[in-house]
């Protein structure tokens, strides 16, 4: 058994009709983890005893003659930012890694759980899910499975690592800033952001990044990540932002995929560098869309300019709510210190400043408005570079020199609450993966999914790592 050749809907399927047990799935699930965590350091806290006994309780339904739900026995893992029953949520912080444990799923968890699926563990995330280097003073880092000595990228970067390197089929990540689709380019995963309020951030706390993120389960193709959107997508009443439950199946609607008849395409988004290297390898990808039928229009400028500033605007209060009770505490002290200085900044940021950055993502929105008049897709890289080497300290490398900002591409579909999906376009010449994602207009999830669906058909990529090392090799073609 290995999970990344497996498809989720196909492995939960074997179960419901008994020709696999939940027990085997899961038992696979902790072997991979206990032979490989050691060295990918996806992982930060797995209970062998809770997850075998909830894979007995989906085992004894089928025994029964119940239905334990579409994704019955699916192992999966848990982001380190978000609850799962009897596990504390450090969010990678040395203020919360001796919490108590959450005594209730989160609703995005809960959802899955309903569904069948059985949590193992929960997976590594940088402290706050701040940056996109997977790293935090309580665990360490997490390392990419198709180069370890690369990032996985962030902030979901355990889930995407532990997907990679196949420890478990599915897993929860989050996207505030493109921390779902930043770790699945980085690790050759196809991910989706749906637009916000499609899946649930409700509960009895407020969400942490307010506006900017987006929960959501991460996979390994486009085909298994819809299989988990459709249980989990829909309204929940504790969360203010939650959209109606769409009509139509959303695994049915890949049924004879293809992208629209019309798409743009912007390499830089009218204000970013791209590495020589990436640019290529998506462009090939773009070429293939249009050998699909869609006509591909080039359109240098999407955004005057980088709304960076207004970002960590955002972002940076949202941080500074959480740590305002330790800011002066010697807790302090054991925060990152460029977090440190981020959220002290942030505490000098006027309330017009707040105002101000919301209707910067207004005015960014407008310009989409604009755009998708005339496309119904807009096609850009998902990162600037490649997979940056840890060596570099959480900075890429673009056309030969250091870049911190390597995660470009990503923030302004958060600010205007995009769906957006990326996919595996290809490899660098280093082996490593590089994404592309596909922009949809408001609420057009559905448009992105199918797209993605068939650019990822179309490309026939082998997005599969070459872990362990020695592992049989691939084309990746």
């Amino acid at each position: 058994m290995d999970f990344r050749r497996e498809s989720v809907v196909s492995l939960a399927g074997q179960v419901r009709s008994g020709q696999l047990s939940a027990a085997e799935l899961v038992d696979h699930a902790l072997a991979r983890i206990g032979a490989d965590n050691p060295t990918v350091n996806a992982f930060v806290a797995v209970d062998q005893v809770r997850a075998r006994a909830a894979a007995a309780a989906v085992d004894a339904q089928v025994a029964a003659g119940q239905d334990p739900g579409p994704l019955a026995g699916i192992p999966i893992g848990v982001k380190d930012l978000e609850d799962a029953a009897g596990y504390v949520t450090t969010c990678g912080s040395m203020a919360f890694a001796a919490d108590p444990p959450a005594t209730a799923d989160s609703a995005l968890v809960a959802r899955l759980v309903a569904a069948g699926c059985v949590v193992v563990g929960k997976t590594n995330t940088p402290e706050l899910g701040w940056k996109p280097d997977t790293d935090n003073p309580v665990f360490g880092p997490t390392l990419n499975p198709w180069n370890l000595d690369h990032t996985p990228g962030g902030s979901s970067g355990g889930s995407a690592a532990a997907i990679a390197s196949g420890m478990v089929p599915l897993a929860t990540g989050s996207d505030g800033g493109g921390s779902i689709r930043i770790p699945s380019s980085c690790c050759g995963l196809s991910g989706m952001k749906t637009s916000l309020g499609r899946v649930p951030s409700g509960g009895p706390h407020a969400p942490d990044w307010q506006h900017l993120s987006t929960k959501g389960p991460m996979a390994r193709r486009i085909s298994d990540v819809v299989a988990a959107l459709d249980v989990v997508v829909g309204p929940d009443p504790t969360d203010l932002r939650s959209l109606p439950r769409p009509e139509a199946s959303w695994t049915a609607a890949l049924d004879d995929a293809k992208p629209p008849r019309r798409v743009a395409w912007s390499p830089t988004l009218g204000y970013a560098e791209i590495d020589a290297e990436v640019l290529a390898i998506c462009r090939h990808a773009v070429e293939v869309m249009a050998g699909l039928g869609t006509e591909v229009v080039e359109v240098d400028t999407v955004f005057d300019a980088d709304p960076v500033d207004q970002w960590l605007t955002l972002s940076g209060v949202y941080n500074l709510r959480t740590y305002a009770g330790i800011r002066g505490t010697p807790a302090w002290e054991h925060v990152d210190p460029i977090l440190r200085m981020v959220i002290d900044g942030a505490a000098a940021t006027s309330a017009l400043d707040v105002v101000l950055a919301e209707d910067a993502c207004h005015l960014l929105n407008l310009r989409l408005v604009d755009l998708f008049h005339d496309v119904r897709l807009l096609i850009a890289p998902t990162m600037a570079a490649s997979p940056p080497p840890r060596s570099l300290g959480g900075s890429g490398m673009i056309n030969g020199a250091t870049d911190f900002n390597w995660v470009k591409l990503t923030y302004p579909f958060n600010m205007t609450r995009s769906p957006v999906a990326t996919v595996c376009a290809g490899f660098t010449s280093a082996g490593l993966p590089v994404g592309l994602q596909l922009i949809g207009p408001q609420h057009g999830d559905l448009v992105v999914l199918r797209s993605a669906a068939a650019l990822e058909e179309a490309l026939g990529l082998d997005t599969v790592a070459p872990f362990p090392a020695g592992a049989a090799g691939s084309s990746h073609a």
